[in-house]
C-alpha cells in the first residue's frame, strides 16, 4: 500500500532562542528536519513538512533539497491535530497510509520506521502509535491499553490519575494511519482543553469510536525519539548521535583510537581497516574507502570522496573533493574543490585556491597521477597539473602544468656570509 508522510515543523523553538527556526539548527552540518526527510524518504513516494514560524526559510530549504517533499502552512497554529488537518486538501482523493513524524526527531532511524509500518501492517491496524518505555515518563502522555493489549486511549501526565502515572510506556509521537478511514477525524477533533489547541493524540478516542483498530508499537531504543527544545538537548542529540555512529564503524571494522573525541557525521561511509586518530572531525556526506588513515585534527566538510589507502594527516581539511588511492596529504594542508588522482603527495602547507572574493566564484584544481607538490605551493584554481608533474616547494601555480614537468617559482638564494655578526655589532 502506497505510504505518504507528514513531519510536524511549524513550531517556533522557544527555548532554543534563536532567529533561525528550531528544525533548521544543525548537527553535523545536517538539518533537524533533514534527518527526519531522509529518514523516511525511502520508504514514501511524497511527503507533506507543515510549516509556520519563519515559514519562507523552512519553505525555501525543502525545495533546494528535496523534490519529493511540499510544505503546507499551518496559520495560525491551533495545535498538532489541526497540523495535521492542514494536509486534508492535498490527499482528498489518497487511500493508502500515512506516516506522522515531528520534525525536531533527528535520531529516528529508517529501520525503525520500516518496522513500525510492518508491525501497523501486521496486525491489519487502522491506528498505530509508536510508544516506548522509560524509567521516568515525567511529562509524557501515558499508553494505557485494552486487556487484549490494543490501545485504549493516550492520558497526558496532568490529567493522568495516580495508577496512570505509574505507567512507564508512553506516547513516541510518531502514527501510522490508514488514510481513509481516518481523515475524518480532523474535521471533527474538539478544542475544549485548556490550550484551545487541535490535539493528534486525540484521534485516538476518536477511532475507539468509530470501533477501529487501535494499536502501540513498543520503540526498543528510546533515544531514537529525543526531541530538540533547548541548546542543551541539541548538544546532548549530537552526542548520542555521534556515538551510535562511531559503535557501528567499529563493529564494521573500522579503528577509532579515541571515541571520546571523535566526531563522524551519520551520513559518513567507511571502508574496513581504515584508522581514525582522535580529533578528527568528519561532517556532511563524505566516504572513505579501506585502509586508510585519518587525522589525527583531520576536518572533513562535507561532499569528500577518498579511495583505498589514503593517508589525511594532522590539520588538513578537506572539502567537496575527490581523493584516488594511495594519495597522501600528510600535515598542514587545505584541499577544497579538487580532484586528486592516485599516488598524489601533498606537502606540508599546500593551499588549493578555489575562492575567487571578487566574483564569489568557486573554481576547480586538478591534480593527475603521480603529482608531486612541494611544501608551502599555492595552486590557484582553475588548474590543471599533469600527470607526473613536481612543483617545487613554495611555488604558486596560477596556470596549467605539463605531464612530467617541474613547475618552480623561487628568487634565486642570495647568502651574505658573517651578516649576523656583523649586525649584532
Amino acid at each position: 500500500m502506497e505510504l505518504k508522510s507528514i513531519i510536524l515543523a511549524a513550531g517556533k523553538g522557544t527555548r532554543m532562542k534563536s532567529e533561525t527556526p528550531k528544525v533548521l539548527h544543525k548537527i553535523m552540518d545536517k538539518t533537524l528536519l533533514g534527518y527526519v526527510l531522509d529518514n523516511v524518504k525511502n520508504l514514501v513516494t511524497e511527503s507533506f513538512v507543515i510549516v509556520g514560524h519563519h515559514a519562507e526559510e523552512v519553505e525555501k530549504f525543502v525545495n533546494e533539497n528535496y523534490t519529493s517533499a511540499k510544505t503546507v502552512l499551518q496559520s495560525p497554529q491551533l495545535g498538532t491535530g489541526h497540523a495535521v488537518s492542514m494536509v486534508c486538501p492535498h490527499l482528498e482523493n489518497y487511500t493508502g497510509q500515512v506516516i506522522i513524524l515531528c520534525g525536531d526527531t533527528p535520531l529516528i532511524k529508517e529501520e525503525t520506521l520500516k518496522k513500525f509500518v510492518e508491525y501497523h501492517n501486521s496486525l491489519n491496524s487502522d491506528i498505530t502509535v509508536m510508544s516506548t518505555i522509560f524509567d521516568n515518563p515525567t511529562n509524557y502522555g501515558r499508553i494505557i491499553r485494552e486487556k487484549d493489549n490494543s490501545l485504549k486511549c493516550i492520558v497526558e501526565e496532568k490529567d493522568a490519575t495516580a495508577e496512570q502515572k505509574a505507567v512507564k510506556e508512553v506516547n513516541a509521537g510518531i502514527y501510522c494511519l490508514n488514510w481513509d478511514k481516518i481523515k475524518l477525524a480532523f474535521s471533527q477533533l474538539k478544542s475544549n482543553n485548556a490550550q484551545g489547541e487541535y490535539y493528534l493524540t486525540d484521534i485516538i478516542e476518536w477511532g475507539k469510536t468509530q470501533k477501529l483498530n487501535v494499536n502501540a508499537y513498543i520503540l526498543e531504543d528510546n533515544t531514537e525519539i529525543y526531541g530538540i527544545n533547548s541548546r542543551v538537548n541539541l548538544a546532548q542529540a549530537t552526542k548520542m548521535m555521534n556515538e551510535r555512529k562511531l559503535k557501528e564503524l567499529m563493529e564494521n571494522g573500522v579503528t577509532i583510537v579515541d571515541p571520546s573525541c571523535t566526531w563522524i557525521s551519520d551520513d559518513t561511509e567507511i571502508g574496513q581497516d581504515t584508522i581514525i586518530y582522535p580529533s578528527t572531525y568528519l561532517e556532511g556526506k563524505n566516504k572513505i574507502g579501506k585502509d586508510c588513515k585519518i587525522g589525527p585534527f583531520a576536518h572533513f566538510r562535507g561532499g569528500v570522496e577518498v579511495a583505498d589507502n589514503v593517508k589525511i594527516g594532522n590539520f588538513v581539511e578537506v572539502k567537496k573533493s575527490k581523493i584516488d588511492s594511495n594519495t597522501n596529504a600528510g600535515h598542514l594542508s587545505y584541499i577544497g574543490d579538487s580532484e586528486l588522482g592516485s599516488h598524489v603527495n601533498i606537502g606540508a602547507g599546500t593551499i588549493t585556491a578555489n575562492f575567487n572574493p571578487l566574483t564569489n566564484i568557486k573554481s576547480k584544481t586538478v591534480l593527475k597521477d603521480k603529482v608531486k607538490i612541494g611544501s608551502n605551493s599555492v595552486l590557484v584554481a582553475p588548474v590543471t597539473v599533469e600527470e607526473g608533474a613536481n612543483i617545487a616547494a613554495g611555488t604558486v601555480i596560477t596556470k596549467d602544468i605539463k605531464p612530467w614537468s617541474l613547475a618552480i617559482t623561487r628568487a634565486p638564494l642570495k647568502v651574505i656570509e658573517g651578516w649576523v655578526k656583523r649586525f649584532i655589532k
